[in-house]
């Protein structure tokens, strides 16, 4: 064997050994948890140690390897064994819990005689806080006077502009009507399987279909209500009971999907756009903070959500989808914030795809502004203004159509503005950052909407939400 041979084999051997030394590393990380679980330390506290855990090892693994090594490239594989296996073994429990647990809420009683009421209050809450946030991020623009020309353009943001004009092609002429249309499931089927976008919304929909179904057939035929109505609770324990055991590999799948994020993010894409970074959390953090204000103005305690939400906002800034955490989502609604079961999985699945404050609602108003004055418009003239937000508002319905990410939004809300939709691409390096944070407000939005819905219903369980919950049985 020649030495360049030699030195193959033994760059292979190393290379194998290293990422198996990472792998262990990672697991007793694992066990380090297990361990706390074993001692009853708190669901909160197990996962904001997975995500610290997470930080610092994907911290020492970027400083040893850089983002762009093979070594790392093979760890990440690995470790996406547990995040990414987290986050599918959640979206695989999405579907039906939804369907099964607005069923159930039908065969309790609990969405009976104010559906629409109950439906209609978190749209609004939905849709109106949303327009809150498109102010929030006008200002934010504002006050970091950030503009478009300040952004670097590469040709990774080039690429993306070109990708996002082709998709802008694909929608383009699209009106509101069609739009919503497209939420309707002609194949409810099709959607249960997540093939469609706005799966999750049609299957919603289908659901309330089907629970008014079973209220006419509990007035015709008591007996066969009666057994679909056991069928339907004997289904809702069991899927309630996956969705235990996946949210116990909350803390594991936080820890791993952290240490993907901290080793490969790029940071010196991030130090040049540091200004949108900062301000783009600063409108996060002000949007939370009407979140908490709303809840006082309801009559309850802020501290008291805080305390219960941030262990889902957690996984939510961590794996960066809604989807996903809709299941904790959910689980916090009812077990920790005494929301009833049917509002929180309308709040939390209509949240999914409308008026999420984060990516429909700041993200666009932001890049509305700073894109404004590449086209010779003044963005802070009162009637351009009052435009962003109707059309961010009115957007935030549209988006479920067409896929209910940020990038969507953006496209729709810049192209209805007549505003060049391909500058948007230019942040793609720092995209990930953003999005993270952005999914978290998305999904407190959606929370926020439950909570008060059940309160204004009077359906809210006052005890549950001012009580310590059920985070020690996690």
């Amino acid at each position: 064997m020649t030495y360049i041979g030699h030195e193959i084999l033994w760059e292979v051997v190393t290379s194998v050994l290293t990422t198996a030394v990472h792998v262990v590393i990672l697991l007793l990380l694992i066990a380090g948890l297990a361990w706390m679980q074993v001692r009853r330390l708190s669901f909160s506290a197990r996962v904001f140690s997975g995500l610290g855990l997470g930080i610092l090892f994907g911290i020492v693994l970027h400083q040893v390897y850089g983002p762009g090594s093979e070594v790392l490239k093979s760890s990440i594989d690995w470790f996406n064994l547990v995040g990414v296996g987290y986050v599918k073994l959640l979206q695989m429990i999405v579907i039906p819990l939804v369907f099964i647990s607005i069923v159930a809420a039908f065969t309790k009683m609990e969405l009976t005689q104010n559906v629409g009421k109950v439906s209609g209050l978190i749209l609004l809450v939905l849709v109106g806080t949303t327009a809150i946030a498109a102010a929030v991020g006008i200002a934010s623009a504002g006050a970091f006077d950030l503009q478009a020309v300040q952004i670097p353009q590469g040709n990774a943001e080039l690429a993306q502009a070109a990708r996002l004009e082709q998709t802008f092609a694909t929608i383009e002429g699209r009106t509101l009507p069609q739009q919503i249309l497209e939420l309707i499931p002609a194949n409810p089927f099709l959607d249960f399987t997540g093939a469609r976008r706005s799966s999750t919304l049609a299957v919603v929909i289908f659901a309330a279909f089907v629970g008014l179904a079973y209220l006419g057939v509990r007035r015709r035929d008591p007996q066969a209500a009666e057994t679909f109505e056991r069928l339907v609770q004997a289904l809702n324990g069991v899927v309630m009971g996956m969705v235990r055991i996946v949210i116990r590999l909350t803390p594991y799948g936080v820890l791993a999907l952290m240490t993907r994020v901290a080793a490969t993010s790029d940071y010196a894409a991030i130090w040049q756009l540091g200004k949108f970074v900062v301000a783009s959390y600063a409108a996060l953090l002000v949007m939370f903070g009407i979140h908490l204000l709303l809840l006082t103005l309801a009559g309850l305690n802020p501290a008291a959500y805080v305390r219960k939400v941030l262990p889902v906002l957690g996984f939510a800034f961590t794996s960066r989808s809604s989807a996903a955490t809709l299941p904790l989502n959910v689980r916090a609604q009812t077990e920790e914030l005494g929301v009833p079961q049917g509002i929180a999985n309308f709040a939390g699945s209509l949240g999914l795809s409308i008026g999420q404050n984060g990516c429909a609602g700041i993200y666009p108003a932001m890049l509305a502004v700073m894109i404004a004055p590449t086209v010779g418009i003044d963005p802070f003239t009162p009637s351009f203004l009052a435009t962003v937000i109707a059309v961010v508002a009115i957007s935030s319905f549209g988006v479920a159509g067409v896929g209910g990410g940020a990038t969507f939004a953006a496209i729709l809300v810049l192209s209805v503005l007549g505003l060049p939709v391909g500058l948007a691409g230019l942040l793609i390096s720092i995209e990930p950052l953003i999005d993270m944070g952005r999914t978290a407000v998305n999904v407190s939005g959606a929370m926020t909407a439950g909570v008060l819905t059940s309160r204004l219903t009077r359906q809210l369980n006052a005890e549950t939400y001012v009580g310590v919950g059920l985070r020690e049985q996690a």
